[in-house]
């Protein structure tokens, strides 16, 4: 009897058990939007769910409960198709100057070439660096990280299905970490950009890749932060746009220049780094992306201008939430700022559109066209997206009232015009600022003419040659130069290989040549 009523027991729990699954079964809903055609470029859409949803309610308080497995199928599908595969192969002085690149704290090295391994020159048909990319039009131009592609001779790209192009460079932005390429093909798959600033914390997201030399390798996770900067990019920019996505979805070697997808498939960003303390470069449990609409604007300012067009608010900041620094800035100033949401105004430039709409030292910016600025990431992705001559309207707190200013943005020499490559100086194309040699330093190379490089920018003419900051210019297609104006004289329209004599700072005597267009 005991023994039957136990098993009455056990199938009146199958039964209970049924019966609530038959429940949830019976609520589960699925949308699925059709993605309408856009034009290139023209992608910016309202925020859909594609998620599955099971409800059920709670018998304590009559609460529906949302369960969240999405389906995530559709998002793969729309995806593998867009995202390539992306080799480098690179010249040897090429793969040593990348041996320190700063990204291999974060992807480390794929190809496992370590040490003096390194060093040594690989063969011809060896890949020097390997990453993804993202298709984001139908006739072939295609998005990726410039530390994926930095320092390439040649760049492949294969498709999912196998296909190999030989790419070509079309721009890059150390700045933001994109670059741009392009292959000759036609009627390909691709990905919409997304309004990144609709993507919130806690949205299941896809990160798409060739991790490890995987094609077509999909992960998912959640959005785990937004606006997050790394100090990443510092290290090659001095102006770096770092306001990244952070998710806990598996990104690895391989998948840099990848995508970072909503559950409807839209590109919401590229993914770049992974947090990896271990010095390994894999996986452990935080990845970063840079925002669609970064990526959507740099891109659009090459494809159209030939160079990425970059807005200032014409201020120097300290990032409000950042208990460290308010309180090394306190010390420092005799102030008494509390941390906080927001970004304090340490610094107005003359030449600035702060200035020149009222802002003043000592103001914190709270919001910048309604978005709210919780830290300096946050201000720097907004800003990032501008362009010189674009207003905004940024909400400050001033001795506890709240005011509001029209800020045009300007570019970092105080104008309000998009620029191309032609309205360029000679020293802005060649990445480069110069100060006229000292009587001392001609002594102590024993020279008679010669201007030293103070600044050099990472995507410059100069540094492609292998010429860095502190180094001497002696000679320009061998005529002596000791101004910035005899360089902008010898090379003014000029287009060819320019040939540059120099010295570093150990007194050694080079020639390099680099091409001009």
């Amino acid at each position: 009897m005991k023994k039957n009523k136990f098993e009455i027991k056990k199938i009146g729990s199958y039964i209970l058990v049924g019966v609530v699954g038959g429940l949830i079964s019976a609520g589960a809903v699925t949308s699925l939007s059709n993605n309408s055609k856009l034009n290139d470029f023209e992608i910016f859409k309202n925020t859909t769910n594609n998620n599955e949803k099971a409800y059920f309610t709670s018998a304590s308080n009559n609460r529906v409960v949302g369960l969240n497995p999405p389906d995530l199928t559709i998002a793969a599908e729309k995806t593998v198709n867009a995202v390539v595969s992306v080799k480098c192969y690179s010249s040897f002085s090429q793969q040593q100057r990348r041996s320190l690149d700063p990204f291999d704290f974060f992807f480390g090295d794929p190809f496992n070439s370590q040490g003096q391994q390194r060093q040594q020159q690989s063969p011809k048909d060896t890949p020097s660096g390997l990453g993804s990319g993202v298709i984001i039009s139908t006739d072939g131009y295609i998005v990726t990280n410039n530390h994926v592609i930095d320092g390439a001779d040649k760049i492949e790209v294969t498709l999912n299905n196998q296909k190999t192009y030989i790419a070509t460079l079309v721009g890059t932005d150390i700045n933001s970490d994109i670059a741009l390429l392009k292959i000759d093909e036609k009627g390909l798959s691709y990905l919409n950009f997304y309004n990144s600033d609709n993507v919130r914390v806690g949205e299941w997201v896809l990160a798409v890749g060739n991790p490890f030399g995987l094609t077509s390798t999909v992960t998912a996770g959640i959005i785990s932060a937004k606006g997050r900067s790394l100090d990443l990019l510092r290290s090659n920019s001095k102006s770096p746009i770092e306001s990244f996505i952070q998710t806990d979805a598996a990104v690895n070697p391989g998948n840099s220049g990848g995508a970072l997808v909503n559950t409807n498939g839209d590109l919401i960003g590229i993914n770049t780094a992974i947090a990896s303390h271990s010095g390994t470069g894999t996986f452990e449990g935080y990845s970063f992306a840079v925002p669609s609409n970064i990526a959507k604007k740099v891109v659009e300012d090459i494809r159209k201008y030939g160079l990425v067009q970059r807005g200032y608010l014409g201020i120097g900041a300290l990032d409000l939430s950042d208990d460290a620094s308010v309180k090394q800035y306190n010390l420092q100033n005799k102030t008494s700022y509390k941390s906080q949401e927001g970004v304090l105004i340490t610094d107005i430039q003359n030449d600035g559109g702060a200035k020149e709409a009222g802002l003043k030292k000592g103001d914190i910016i709270k919001q910048i066209d309604g978005t709210t600025i919780k830290n300096f990431p946050t201000l720097s992705g907004v800003i990032g997206e501008k362009r010189p001559g674009d207003q905004v309207n940024v909400t400050i707190l001033r001795d506890k009232v709240t005011k509001t200013f029209n800020v045009r943005i300007k570019d970092a020499k105080g104008g309000i015009s998009v620029k191309t490559k032609n309205d360029l100086s000679i020293a802005e194309k060649l990445g480069a600022e110069f100060q006229e040699l000292s009587d001392e330093q001609k002594v102590n190379y024993g020279l008679e003419s010669g201007i030293v490089i103070s600044s050099i920018d990472s995507n410059g003419k100069l540094k492609s040659a292998g010429i860095g900051e502190g180094y001497i210019l002696m000679e320009v297609n061998d005529k002596p130069v000791n101004s910035e104006k005899d360089i902008e004289k010898i090379l003014k329209n000029y287009k060819g290989t320019v040939s540059v004599r120099y010295v570093d700072p150990y007194g050694r005597i080079y020639r390099r040549g680099f091409k001009m267009e």
